[in-house]
């Protein structure tokens, strides 16, 4: 029986051992190719880390054609942003479905989720028409307030609120004389911080990798975010383009989305844990 027990645990750790060195590395190939020269790179690949990290990275946030400083800062501001309305609204929309009981509430419901099915390239067209009549074309704003419409953000926390939000919380507070916004904001997501958590990572992750609506929405160089500096950068001339900078612009762009997880991972880390302590 032990040995059973013993053979299933070897081969749970062989998996898992497998499946951590196929996730990392690939980013250890990113890195390593980030130290390396455009001719070292086109040799193929070395486990050995190169000599030129210092030269691609000067090169790279000096380059004229590519504001790339520019480009950070933008795609901080729209990810944190657009992470930060998505999560908060799609919350505050999920506590009303959750919390009342009104008329049409199940239409409602069933109306954003099917919002769900809707792919963003089939609104696109539509979506540039009205906020080039808006002259909102080159702007911030078009990428950020459509955001806080996210039914997979609003049906995650549903479920959320459904399994792990009692209504007796929310009616002992309004009971003790608590309006519905200091309940949410000081009761309620006090509580559902670890799903906070999560769809703030998946929020951010999603807005600075778009790529496809801030390339037809942002034509001015210093507006650009970061993924469409790195499809410029890649789709320059074969004979100039240079991939060291190309892997040290992929590096600089992981590096936000890294940091964003290490930190909001902690809350939901403490979150499960808070969670798994009763009485």
């Amino acid at each position: 029986m032990r040995k059973a027990i013993n053979l299933k645990k070897a081969i749970i750790y062989a998996v898992l051992s497998i499946l951590t060195f196929l996730c990392l590395f690939f980013f250890y190939c990113l890195i390593i190719n980030a130290t390396r020269s455009h001719p070292e790179i086109a040799k193929g690949f070395s486990f050995v880390p190169g000599k030129s990290f210092g030269s691609n990275l000067y090169h790279v946030l000096h380059n004229k054609n590519l504001p790339v400083l520019h480009g950070i800062i933008n795609s901080l501001f729209i990810a944190g942003v657009s992470a930060a309305l998505s999560v908060y609204v799609s919350a505050l929309t999920a506590y009303a479905i959750h919390a009342y009981d009104f008329k049409f509430r199940n239409a409602v419901y069933l109306f954003i989720i099917l919002i769900m099915m809707i792919p963003t390239q089939v609104t696109t067209l539509g979506f540039l028409r009205l906020i080039g009549k808006m002259g909102l074309m080159d702007s911030f704003i078009p990428l950020i307030l459509p955001s806080m419409a996210a039914p997979v953000v609003f049906y995650f926390m549903v479920s959320y609120f459904e399994s792990n939000l009692p209504l007796e919380i929310v009616e002992s507070a309004r009971i003790d004389g608590s309006n519905e916004f200091f309940t949410f904001n000081y009761i309620v997501i006090p509580i559902v911080k670890p799903a906070l958590a999560v769809q703030g990572i998946f929020a951010f992750v999603a807005s600075w990798n778009n790529y496809f609506v801030p390339s037809l929405v942002l034509k001015t160089n210093e507006k650009k975010t970061l993924p469409i500096l790195i499809a410029q950068l890649r789709s320059a001339d074969f004979l100039k383009f240079d991939m060291g900078q190309v892997y040290m612009l992929i590096t600089i762009a992981i590096v936000p989305v890294a940091i964003i997880y290490l930190c909001l991972s902690k809350l939901i880390i403490g979150g499960v844990t808070a969670g798994s302590v009763k009485g």
